[in-house]
């Protein structure tokens, strides 16, 4: 861009002159005939890099000219040069800095001394605007970052209330959890006696009445000791699964294997009247609540004696991940810590894969009472042992062929 010279003089000899001496350097240059005329441009115009002015005009003078110039914030900036060919003596000359001149020049002007100074205050001119729009800039960016600090304080803020509302929420649901097993445990222990009551008095009616019982009595009787036992066995599953949120997480280095085996000695009679052949290969030691591991792999092992295959002699594998692992059974996940992989598979009736995870679920059953007894708690309570060891469990499945169920557990 041009930069823009306002030339005020009234004398038309004395503004060709300066405009043939500048006109070659490339300005802009502006024509004013007096100092009201000058007034006028500077009304709308206002990015001139300098005003070249003459001292003696008829109305207003050079001198009250700048000063009114001055008057104008938006014109403060532009440096004034005075042209007179009179010398006024110190005081008048000090009386022009006063209004704001930055320099004289006397006349008759000298070409090259007035194309040197104005391309001295013209660079200037420019300096002071690239001060000026980096000011701004810098004025911008330290408003911008206020606002972010501000906005940060108020996040921060923000941040402190919802952790604040967060921990009172996490103690209120601490404490109704507490009050919430206390509530399940006390329930459940007080509906067993009613229940132990109508099987012993059930018993005691079936068998000293039985001759006198129709075919009906007899059948009413034994569904009356069914729903009672079904009844008792869901008692002691939500029990198991109160225990799991209360039990403090007592982890000791413990050996599977041993744990495996104590399940197995429990349930020796199912597994010998199912003829069910269990397979065990060598097992990990980890650390562990061992008073939860004895459930979980109990109610695996118990899934997979009960969804047997009719006519198919049951035939269950437990054993740990032996393949893509970094050492021996130990796999990495996304968060860089080591599990083991310990499988429990059978050859029972398994079900469609879609229901991999809706088993994990409270109280989800496949299948009927009819077909199959069960709470449908057991492997809810696995899912919530292993959830509590941060680990994870999950199942593969197919129709007629089977159940892998996978868990993962943390090496540390």
């Amino acid at each position: 861009m041009k930069h823009k010279i306002l030339l005020v003089d009234d004398r038309e000899d004395n503004l060709f002159s300066m405009e043939t001496i500048l006109e070659p350097d490339g300005y802009q240059l502006v024509k004013a005939r007096s100092g009201r005329e000058a007034l006028k441009i500077l009304l709308n115009e206002f990015d001139f890099a300098m005003i070249l002015m003459d001292v003696k005009m008829p109305n207003l003078n050079g001198f009250e000219t700048a000063a009114l110039i001055y008057e104008r914030e938006k014109l403060k900036h532009i440096p004034i040069v005075f042209i007179t060919a009179n010398n006024y003596g110190e005081e008048n000359m000090f009386k022009g800095y006063r209004t704001g001149a930055v320099d004289y020049i006397y006349k008759p002007i000298n070409p090259e001394l007035l194309r040197t100074k104005v391309s001295v205050f013209i660079e200037l001119y420019t300096k002071n605007h690239q001060l000026i729009a980096q000011e701004q800039k810098l004025l911008a960016i330290n408003r911008s970052l206020e606002n972010e600090i501000n906005e940060r304080k108020m996040s921060e803020e923000k941040v402190k209330d919802l952790n604040r509302r967060l921990l009172e929420n996490i103690d209120h649901l601490e404490s109704a959890n507490k009050d919430l097993d206390r509530f399940a445990f006390m329930s459940s222990h007080d509906l067993q006696e009613p229940l132990r009551k109508i099987r012993t008095f059930t018993d005691l009616l079936y068998s000293k009445y039985k001759p006198l019982f129709d075919e009906d009595a007899v059948r009413y009787i034994t569904r009356i000791q069914k729903s009672a036992e079904r009844m008792q066995a869901l008692i002691k599953d939500i029990l198991e699964f109160s225990k799991v949120s209360s039990d403090k997480n007592n982890f000791v280095n413990t050996d599977l294997n041993l744990v495996v085996e104590e399940v197995l000695a429990d349930i020796e009679p199912e597994v010998q009247d199912k003829r069910a052949k269990i397979n065990i290969r060598v097992l990990p030691s980890l650390d562990v609540n061992p008073g939860l591991m004895r459930p979980l792999f109990s109610n695996l092992i118990g899934n997979a004696i009960k969804y047997r295959k009719k006519d198919v002699d049951p035939v269950i594998n437990i054993y740990a991940d032996q393949g893509k692992e970094t050492g021996p059974g130990e796999l990495i996940d996304s968060g860089n810590r080591k599990f083991w992989r310990i499988y429990v598979e059978d050859n029972g009736i398994g079900f469609d894969q879609k229901y991999a995870e809706q088993i994990f679920n409270m109280f989800v059953r496949l299948h009927g009472n009819s077909e199959y007894e069960g709470t449908g708690i057991g492997l809810a309570l696995c899912k919530q042992i292993v959830d509590k060891h941060e680990g994870f469990i999950s199942v593969l499945s197919k129709e007629n062929t089977g159940s892998t169920f996978i868990v993962s557990l943390p090496v540390q």
